[in-house]
């Protein structure tokens, strides 16, 4: 299945943000759950994060994005590539 980075950087304030990460993580839980091999986390320096999950198409990882609350909520900007590697 198709590897999708999701590069994400934040646009609210931590307060906001942080409400919104238990549910973020329920999310990602239930990625795992359905196969998506889904794992997220964050930059070592405040404002950003990635997410990298397996996907069956660029429009299947795009729905699957679309339901993170991150995005939902407004608290995240994003960009969604399609990784393919070439060492493993």
């Amino acid at each position: 299945m198709p590897i999708f980075v999701k590069i994400e950087e934040g646009k609210v304030d931590k307060s906001t943000f942080d409400q919104y990460i238990p549910a973020h993580h329920a999310y990602v839980r239930e990625l795992i759950a359905r196969g998506h091999k889904a794992k997220s986390g964050y930059w070592a320096v405040r404002g950003g994060g990635m997410m990298i999950f397996e996907a069956e198409s660029m429009e299947q990882a795009q729905a699957i994005v679309a339901e993170d609350p991150l995005i939902k909520n407004g608290c995240v900007d994003y960009q969604l590539y399609e990784w393919r590697l070439v060492v493993e």
